[in-house]
């Protein structure tokens, strides 16, 4: 299964699987995982992930994190 890592505004999020059939946890410090409490739309494409994140949680921003980036 396909995952994507991205540090969004200081948060770890996983996102799984492919388009139409994903899944998004939160990431902890010790490498457990939750659900997240929000979905990614069917359209949004492997390489728009990181935009689709950065547009949904802006509001997260800080002067420290102000940027969404793909990990690993």
């Amino acid at each position: 299964m396909q995952e994507f890592r991205f540090r969004v505004f200081g948060k770890l999020v996983a996102v799984t699987g492919r388009a139409g059939a994903r899944q998004v946890f939160y990431l902890g410090p010790e490498g457990k995982r939750r659900p997240a409490d929000f979905v990614i739309p069917g359209d949004i494409a492997d390489d728009g992930l990181a935009d689709y994140l950065g547009d949904l949680f802006h509001e997260d921003a800080t002067p420290r994190y102000d940027f969404v980036e793909r990990l690993g």
